[in-house]
């Protein structure tokens, strides 16, 4: 063997904290850039937000159920940080495998930005040239990647303060320039002024005014909701990472597919029709028994048949396929859509204001008495006449039931569950139950597996309405369970068997169990 072989030194190799910054320095500045070239050519391609709404995509039912059940509206936040702490966690990696070559860390670096250009070309709503953000963001990674590298290196063998004083700037100005990029890029994504758009709207004023809310529609003051919710507090769950942001002026609905006149509406044609004012309570398909994924508004927009019955909806058309500004889709059944009495509508305010950005702004769809899975697009951009045959919308493609009729269901909320009662008389319980778009009758209520009592009913707004309930009952001190259970219009009694939501919708009895204390 050649002794000066032997003897030869070994590549320098970095310390391991430091190759770990290099590396998650890098992810910043690749996702920081992405991002920055994003906002010039739509929030969308941010690789980021890419792969979110891929990962969301692709995620089975049984895994997104489960995100809606343990952590409700903030399923997507909880998926955003997850994606965080494994790309923190592979910029670690990548950075440790690096301490001798950035080789690895360069390779790792460009299958997570081909992951992002992949992501970004699978989106539905991603323009031409938006693959340049996972582009600008793949270079960007794998060139400061090995800058830094280099740095290090030179660092290493320079022990001065000098040499420490350069590879400091030089990890600084990366971290800078990752935060001022990120910063930027979400600016720019922002300069679409929804909310100027929508202020300038003002107040939405319906030709037709739903009817008052009667006196006692609600029983707040005993533990219900209020009868109408509030903006702020109406639930939402939709697929959304980012919110679309449409302005009310640049908004376009284009109706075609199975008509006899394709149509092209504008927010001012919509606005300009006669507006009809809805009492209508929304309800998701993802509500446990006795979840909260329930509430009422008052929707003002022009009935949807009226404008079908302008584009002459063709024979053997059974779906309407609405279509979301981010590609996000549902089908409605046709025949449903197009009865009279339900009162479907292309929604342009909510409770007297213009519809919030994060419920539909400019015009989302309504359709009382069907799940949102099927009726309730937000953003919507486009609604075409076809068959259910011909296309599935974006929850049917992944195993959803294809018309989604709200199912008949009651719900206990207050006393809360597992609760102490302080009593010294009688105990009320009070809920809500819901049957759109035929009506609640009855609600009954029993303790400890005992008979049935008919609850007090809160005055009646509507068949497409939830209705309060409540009754008093004069529990002994200690453990107790009450049941619920609501009867519609048609006399069906909502049934006992407990199913899960997917794929069409919860049933069961709610039941709660709370402590009396006398």
């Amino acid at each position: 063997m050649d002794p000066s072989a032997q003897s030869a030194p070994k590549p320098p190799r970095l310390a391991a904290p430091v190759a770990a910054l290099i590396g998650v320095l890098a992810v910043a500045i690749a996702l920081a850039a992405g991002h920055l070239v994003a906002g010039f050519v739509g929030p969308s391609a941010s690789p980021f937000l890419a792969v979110g709404n891929t990962a969301i995509d692709l995620t089975p039912l049984q895994l997104k159920d489960f995100a809606v059940r343990t952590f409700g509206t903030y399923d997507k936040l909880v998926l955003l940080g997850g994606m965080g702490l494994v790309l923190l966690g592979a910029a670690v990696v990548a950075g440790l495998l690096s301490r001798r070559s950035p080789l690895p860390g360069s390779i790792m670096a460009g299958a997570l930005g081909l992951l992002g250009v992949a992501a970004v070309l699978a989106r539905p709503d991603s323009g031409q040239l938006s693959v340049l953000a996972p582009i600008a963001s793949l270079v960007a990674g794998i060139a400061v990647f090995r800058w830094l590298h280099s740095r290090a290196l030179v660092r290493r063998g320079d022990a001065s303060p000098e040499g420490r004083r350069t590879f400091l700037v030089a990890l600084g100005a990366t971290a800078v320039g990752a935060g001022v990029a990120g910063v930027l890029g979400q600016v720019l994504g922002n300069r679409i002024d929804v909310e100027g758009s929508r202020s300038a709207i003002g107040e939405i004023k319906p030709t037709t005014p739903a009817a008052p809310i009667p006196a006692g529609a609600d029983f707040a003051n005993q533990g219900t909701p209020s009868f109408i919710t509030p903006n702020a507090d109406f639930y939402r769950v939709d697929t959304a990472l980012s919110v679309p942001r449409l302005r009310a002026e640049d908004w376009k609905l284009r109706i075609h597919g199975m008509v006899d006149r394709e149509m092209t509406l504008s927010y001012d044609d919509l606005r300009s029709r006669d507006l009809v004012e809805r009492t209508i309570t929304m309800t998701c398909v993802s509500n446990e028994v006795g979840g909260p994924y329930v509430s009422t508004s008052n929707f003002t927009g022009v009935l949807l048949r009226d404008v079908l019955m302008e584009a002459g909806v063709k024979s053997g058309a059974d779906q309407l396929f609405g279509t979301s500004s981010d590609g996000w889709t549902a089908g409605s059944p046709v025949d449903v859509v197009m009865e009279a009495e339900r009162g479907a509508l292309l929604a342009l305010g909510m409770n007297g204001e213009p519809l919030p950005v994060e419920h539909g702004f400019p015009v989302r769809m309504v359709v009382p008495g069907l799940y949102g899975y099927i009726s309730a697009t937000k953003w919507l951009v486009d609604l075409e006449l076809t068959t259910f045959d011909a296309k599935q919308s974006y929850w049917i493609d992944r195993g959803w039931g294809r018309l989604g009729p709200i199912k008949t269901m009651s719900r206990i909320d207050s006393p809360k569950g597992l609760s102490r009662v302080r009593s010294s008389g009688k105990t009320t319980v009070s809920g809500v139950a819901w049957a759109q778009p035929t009506g609640i009758a009855k609600v009954e209520v029993r303790t400890d597996g005992g008979p049935w009592q008919d609850a007090t009913l809160a005055a009646d707004v509507g068949n497409s309405t939830w209705r309060m309930w409540k009754v008093e009952l004069d529990l002994a001190a200690g453990g107790h369970t009450v049941e619920c259970r609501a009867t519609d219009k048609s006399g069906f009694v909502q049934p006992q068997a407990r199913v899960a939501p997917i794929p069409d919708g919860a049933t069961g009895w709610h039941s709660a169990f709370f402590t009396v204390e006398k």
